[in-house]
């Protein structure tokens, strides 16, 4: 059972990668792909934090201080870009 979910996740992981790549391709003008794949990589990033490290098991702090790092990174890069 623990297997087939890290099998989808593993899955999803693959396909956000894949989507960044193709993304890449787009001509949709810089600014715009680079807060594409920002936001790509901060799912990826959740979730190989919420399943691969065990997150969702964790204490609510550390859940929600990884849901604020998250939040305020993307929105900071995202007002750079």
């Amino acid at each position: 059972m623990k297997n087939h979910l890290y099998f989808k996740v593993l899955l999803l992981l693959l396909t956000l990668t894949i989507l960044a790549a193709v993304v890449v391709k787009l001509d949709i003008g810089l600014k715009a792909v680079s807060a594409i794949i920002l936001v790509l990589f901060m799912l990826k990033f959740l979730g190989v934090a919420f399943y691969f490290m065990e997150l969702r098991t964790a204490n609510v702090f550390w859940k929600s201080a990884v849901l604020i790092f998250v939040s305020i990174f993307l929105g900071i890069v995202l007002m750079v870009v």
